[in-house]
């Protein structure tokens, strides 16, 4: 029975056993949610068998994603050959991310606003308590941290705008000096189809690592948490889908895709960035499906995928406007025209150099709070709901990433294969 059963799924393509996982694993943690106190179910199923294998998947991702980042951007930019189509891309790219965020959190400001998300709630029950304040630190402290003082520190520590600048330099290098460093350019190469290889092997255990996740992380909270914040998740999610609209027309106008084969495609990295609530940890399959399947030169993917995953976090942003509305409502506050675009600065800002790791989110969120003069005891409503928002922020984030790289290969005829493309 067993057997028959493996035999079948290997006969599906990874995409489908991955939303095969999903899909069961939400049925799953629905089954589960109204034995979440039980002792045993808690314990056992939920906090160590559950825990284990998604905890399993989640570490098998994150180990890959310092050599991935590195590997990959230091090929990227040293394939592109010529320093100064390299410059032109990175400005593409990076106005691209920040043009974006800058979208995405005015978004979500706008729809809060006209929703009045927030308002009517019972002021009796809000949290009390002290919630600490993101650092902010000084300007020139945190710049002079984007720049490594030690390599081998940054990448232990995980520090990814230290370890993008530095291997980004490594990757100019390589192309200014040309066939003076041939070889070590065919090392990159090499070292980067070794690691895309691991990731493939990883990615074999995706459909049961994202059953666990998603099977937790339903069991965990079911629909209690849902539905006492149903107002700000609702709101939440529709500037998410028409942020995602935003992205659809890009693709039609600038690349000239169809939104519908777009989807089509990215379903397997979507499925992976819902459950795994992070950005990083979708690299490798961001990049493999934008080459696999878009016919996207790895020079262009392997560049702005990782970068993008560090610098554009407009899920993030549109969380943050929503929310700032939000908690303002509560509280009786109101934002004038100055804290609107203090907010969306921030935001931007904020942005660049954040973690894209499952609950980052609330970080940022704390800066905001602070520069709009909101209270920080906000944090404490909203934090119920943000591990089941992330999923579906992390998803706008990471179709970001994807849509950006698309409009840029297109831009610089980095198409490798036209019929993957448009088929």
């Amino acid at each position: 029975m067993f057997y028959t059963i493996r035999k079948f799924m290997k006969k599906l393509g990874l995409t489908t056993r991955i939303m095969i996982g999903l899909a069961l694993g939400i049925i799953f943690g629905l089954i589960l949610s109204p034995f979440a106190q039980n002792s045993f179910v808690k314990e056992v199923v939920i906090d160590s068998v559950l825990a284990f294998f998604g905890g399993m998947f989640i570490n098998l991702m994150k180990v890959m994603i310092v050599p991935l980042v590195s590997i990959s951007l230091a090929m990227g930019a040293a394939s592109i050959g010529d320093v100064k189509k390299l410059r032109r891309i990175g400005t593409k790219v990076l106005g691209f991310y920040f043009a974006t965020t800058a979208i995405a959190v005015a978004i979500g400001l706008f729809v809060a606003r006209i929703s009045g998300v927030g308002k009517g709630m019972v002021h009796g029950e809000l949290p009390k308590g002290e919630f600490k304040l993101a650092e902010q630190g000084k300007l020139i402290d945190i710049l002079l941290d984007m720049i490594p003082k030690n390599i081998i520190n940054a990448m232990s520590e995980e520090k990814m705008l230290a370890i993008i600048i530095f291997f980004l330099l490594l990757g100019v290098a390589i192309t200014a000096l040309g066939d003076k460093v041939k070889n070590l350019k065919i090392l990159l190469e090499e070292a980067n189809e070794l690691v895309l290889k691991m990731v493939e092997l990883i990615m074999q255990v995706a459909p049961i690592g994202v059953f666990a996740l998603i099977s937790k992380v339903v069991a965990s909270t079911g629909i209690d948490v849902l539905i006492k914040l149903v107002g700000f998740v609702v709101v939440t999610l529709i500037a998410f889908v028409i942020h995602t609209g935003v992205y659809q027309i890009m693709l039609v106008s600038m690349a000239k895709m169809s939104p519908v084969k777009f989807l089509k495609k990215f379903l397997n990295v979507i499925s992976v960035a819902f459950s795994t609530s992070s950005s990083n940890a979708t690299i490798p399959v961001n990049i493999e499906t934008l080459t696999e399947k878009f016919g996207v030169s790895e020079e262009i993917s392997s560049f702005t995928i990782p970068l993008g995953a560090t610098v554009n976090m407009d899920g993030t942003a549109i969380m943050q406007g929503v929310a700032a509305v939000f908690i303002a409502n509560l509280y009786n506050i109101h934002l004038g025209p100055t804290q609107y675009i203090g907010i969306i600065l921030t935001a931007v800002l904020a942005s660049v150099g954040t973690a894209g790791v499952p609950g980052a989110g609330m970080l940022m969120l704390s800066l905001v709070l602070k520069q709009a003069g909101l209270p920080l005891e906000g944090l404490g409503v909203v934090i119920g709901v943000d591990r089941i928002i992330d999923m579906f922020r992390t998803v706008v984030n990471i179709t970001g990433d994807a849509v950006c790289t698309i409009v840029v290969a297109k831009s610089e005829n980095e198409i490798t294969d036209v019929e993957k493309f448009y088929n």
